[in-house]
């Protein structure tokens, strides 16, 4: 049997694309098809945003012209697909003329002749509009969401607007953005979406009243420190059509949802534990994070961060949660937090005072997940076994400060119409806030 293999991204899975793998097919008997994962393919120099690649997936699998399909996910895998499937030839489209050609030490190269007067390019530009992003509250992260959103294709930074109109004309002024508008409700009439960051207790407030005049809302982390204002905040964005997304940007990094998926898949078996560390010790005595009048404090600032894990690995279905708390000055400078399942138990700790080590650990019945300090920030994880030449490493490309992977999904959601993402799904997000809401009011709390 002769295999033939090809890759691409499948964006806009069109004509020209099925044209390419009907001659791809003819090659041989058998035909493997490797679609790009959705971070991994940059050369464009933008991220993807129109079709995920389990939609894309889906797309080719639609055409029934595979045999067989499979994700590309690093550089090299090309070679290492080739010696894996025994294949014969490799097709790829007469763009890429000579590009491939170091393959034929492997099998034999064919370059096929493309579809003229189409491409993905084409239709993007035909398809799609920008969409206008107004960025609410100019602080440290809205700084550094503008540079992040021009790696994302069709993201305009429409306007800004803060409280103090004087820090909003120096970040105008700074990123090069035009409309600085003068109240919140101004700035909702002339933006399809909104990203809210501001202070944890105003996201409520705001993110309400845009999914009211139905604009698509990216909330900064953590959405709201209360279970019923999250589930009512969903909901409205549900029954408006828009998208509401958690602006948690290690839930959509790609080595972190690789982990997630290989874990999820059985490779170190089944999991009973999962503890999560984070630290940062705060110089500044004045800032918000550490203001009790402003929900500071470890839990609140980055309690989001090490649920995360725990909530994706072993659901939301916890029987028992217990905090520890070290106060100071009317915030939580350090908590430890342990939380019961029926065939688990998981713990997260937590300093703003108090500093630790900032590592992942998920062990499992056969093996256990190590992902180093800073984990929130992963581009490298192990898997280690007892039989250390079963130990594996994964490394992922972190671009930036991460923030285009969270901006890339949440415009991918508003072209595709999907309201709610698989990175981090909606009743994920409302246990968070549920949690949150259970350490406000000190329910099996105890300071230490």
């Amino acid at each position: 049997m002769k295999k033939v293999i090809t890759y691409g991204t499948y964006d806009l899975l069109h004509q020209g694309h099925i044209n390419l793998l009907r001659r791809a097919k003819a090659l041989g008997d058998y035909l493997i098809v490797g679609v790009t994962n959705d971070n991994f393919d940059r050369e464009r120099g933008k991220l993807n945003v129109r079709n995920n690649v389990l939609e894309r997936v889906e797309a080719v699998k639609a055409t029934g012209l595979a045999d067989q399909i499979i994700i590309e996910d690093y550089v090299g895998q090309k070679i290492d697909d080739i010696q894996k499937y025994d294949v014969d030839i490799f097709a790829i489209g007469s763009d890429w003329e000579g590009k491939f050609d170091y393959l034929n030490e492997y099998c034999k190269v064919v370059y096929l002749p493309r579809t003229e007067g189409i491409s993905s390019t084409m239709l993007r530009e035909d398809l799609q509009e920008d969409i206008k992003v107004g960025v609410v509250g100019v602080g440290r992260i809205a700084e550094r969401f503008v540079p992040e959103s021009e790696f994302v294709s069709y993201v305009k930074v429409y306007g800004v607007f803060d409280i103090d109109n004087h820090k909003a004309c120096d970040f105008a002024d700074r990123h090069g953005i035009v409309n600085i508008y003068q109240s919140y409700e101004e700035m909702l009439e002339h933006v399809d979406a909104v990203y809210v960051a501001t202070p944890h207790l105003s996201h409520y407030e705001l993110t309400k009243k845009a999914l009211e005049l139905k604009k698509h809302v990216l909330c900064e982390t953590p959405l709201v420190l209360n279970g019923q204002q999250a589930k009512e905040l969903y909901h409205l964005a549900e029954d408006n059509e828009v998208v509401l997304m958690e602006a948690n940007k290690t839930a959509h990094s790609p080595a972190f949802n690789h982990l997630i998926t290989m874990i999820k898949s059985g490779a170190i078996g089944d999991v009973v534990d999962v503890s999560a560390s984070e630290s940062k010790l705060w110089g500044d005595k004045f800032t918000r994070e550490i203001d009790p009048e402003e929900a500071g404090g470890s839990m609140y600032e980055m309690g989001s961060y090490p649920l995360l894990p725990i909530l994706k690995l072993m659901g939301i279905g916890y029987t028992n949660i217990n905090f520890y708390s070290k106060m100071q000055d009317g915030i939580d400078i350090y908590t430890r937090g342990v939380v019961r399942y029926p065939h688990g138990v998981c713990s997260f700790q937590l300093g703003m005072g108090v500093k630790t080590e900032g590592n992942l650990v998920i062990a499992g019945t056969k093996g256990y997940a190590y992902v180093p300090s800073p984990w929130w920030l992963t581009d490298y994880y192990e898997f280690r076994f007892e039989d250390q030449n079963q130990n594996k490493k994964f490394f992922y490309k972190w671009d930036g400060a991460g923030l285009r992977y969270e901006i890339q999904e949440f415009i991918s959601c508003i072209f595709n119409h999907r309201f709610s993402t698989a990175r981090l799904r909606r009743r994920e997000s409302i246990a968070m806030a549920e949690i949150m809401q259970l350490f406000g009011e000190r329910k099996n709390f105890m300071e230490i």
